[in-house]
């Protein structure tokens, strides 16, 4: 639960926040008054939606477009926040997908760049963009979403994108150690499988009822139960917590 006003004065980017995880974050920060960019990629109506939603919510903000795929988009994303001179307060990096589930021996070049650039590059070229802001203040947040298979390596085809989930956690506490003296801090939620259309996308009814069958609690998690987390990381309640990955997977997964 967040705390009314908590955040308001503060400017929020959330990637890939049109729906899903995503977009249970930028709700959780309207409700707390945040200027919210909701960046998406194609899904342009269901950004505008979430918009609404914060807005109703009681916070503001615009959405932002932007294809992560690709470096070129990257940049473009990165220009476009320099443009329009918002000064981010809070980077929530949840960007990210297999794209398409590729065994090893059928990967390519190029669906290998994309996964990596939608998942990896753009989060730390995002995070090199906001950090100089963040340091003038002496004061910012990120949070990184990771995966359980950057634990477990995931299931087949998903090697890729298994691979730069592991590296967003290293990543974390890497800017974690650089940018703790500047009053920064820098953290990673990890969820396991949840009840989204990216599941439901990547992964079979069968898979789907193992993975809860394996769980301890016995169900997939929610959206709003990993939203709830990337809030605590955001907020004064967290102030001592540095360069963590937080494992959200209901038991599936214990360190």
């Amino acid at each position: 639960m967040t705390d009314q006003g908590e955040f308001r004065g503060s400017t929020v980017l959330i990637t890939g926040a049109s729906k899903g995880i995503g977009a249970e974050t930028a709700a959780l920060f309207g409700e707390a008054g945040a200027f919210v960019l909701v960046h998406y990629n194609t899904a342009k109506e269901e950004a505008a939606a979430v918009l609404n939603r914060v807005r109703e919510l009681g916070g503001n903000g615009e959405t932002v477009p932007g294809d992560l795929r690709t470096v070129t988009g990257c940049r473009e994303l990165i220009d476009r926040l320099k443009q329009n001179g918002w000064d981010i307060d809070i980077l929530v990096n949840n960007a990210g997908s297999l794209i398409k589930r590729t065994p090893v021996l059928e990967m390519s070049w190029e669906l290998w760049d994309q996964v990596l650039t939608l998942n990896l590059t753009s989060a730390y070229f995002l995070s090199q963009a906001v950090l100089p802001g963040m340091v003038e203040k002496k004061r910012g947040v990120i949070v990184n979403v990771g995966s359980i298979a950057g634990r477990n390596g995931g299931g087949i085809g998903a090697s890729a994108y298994s691979i730069a989930k592991a590296a967003i956690s290293t990543m974390t506490r890497s800017l974690a150690k650089e940018f703790s003296p500047h009053g920064i801090r820098v953290n990673c939620v990890s969820p396991g499988t949840i009840d989204t259309n990216y599941h439901r996308t990547f992964s079979t009814p069968q898979m789907l009822e193992a993975i809860a069958a394996a769980t301890p609690m016995g169900r997939h998690g929610t959206a709003r139960e990993v939203a709830e987390v990337i809030i605590f990381l955001c907020s004064c309640r967290s102030n001592f917590i540095q360069g963590q990955t937080i494992e959200v997977n209901g038991g599936f997964l214990m360190p």
